[in-house]
């Protein structure tokens, strides 16, 4: 695992980023998205969303935004956004955060660094999740790490073949 280094992403990295989580996806979900899905607008709302995630770190820091860049010398090769929870039937879960996003590239898949990740922006708080059912190695990542499904699954909107299931670890 050496030669990964974990930081806070700043402006800069919002490019690699967009870039990062449309190929996490590619990899992940491509035979369960519509055909088209990968748009240059699907892109561009990548960029748009960590544009606002970097900016309000600076200028909005009371959000409580956690998120962590994983990076290989120069390349963004993992990405994770920890932060407060938001609906009320979140809340009454007990956790007191929320894992918005956990992303590594499938070639750094078993390097530990999804882990260093998960670990640097969680801690050992009680934390929600949503995953996708069809998403087995992810599944079984979490509950390494002590997460548990609670029974409450949603359609994702915007990619109806994929089931989103919550998962808890008070």
């Amino acid at each position: 695992m050496s030669g990964y280094l974990l930081r806070l992403p700043v402006a800069d990295d919002v490019p690699q980023i967009a870039s990062l989580l449309v190929e996490c996806w590619k990899q992940t979900y491509a035979d369960l998205l519509p055909e088209g899905f990968f748009t240059n607008e699907h892109h561009a709302s990548r960029v748009r969303q960590w544009e606002r995630i970097t900016t309000d770190l600076n200028e909005r820091p009371e959000m409580g935004l956690r998120p962590m860049l994983a990076v290989l010398g120069e390349q963004a090769v993992g990405v994770a956004l920890a932060g407060p929870l938001r609906s009320e039937s979140d809340r009454a879960t007990g956790a007191k955060l929320s894992l918005y996003m956990l992303y590594v590239l499938r070639e750094h898949h078993g390097t530990g660094v999804g882990q260093r990740l998960l670990d640097a922006v969680l801690g050992q708080e009680p934390t929600m999740l949503w995953v996708a059912q069809e998403n087995p190695r992810a599944i079984a990542f979490y509950q390494r790490n002590g997460f548990c499904f609670d029974g409450r699954t949603e359609q994702d909107p915007t990619a109806p073949a994929i089931t989103d299931a919550r998962m808890l670890r008070l």
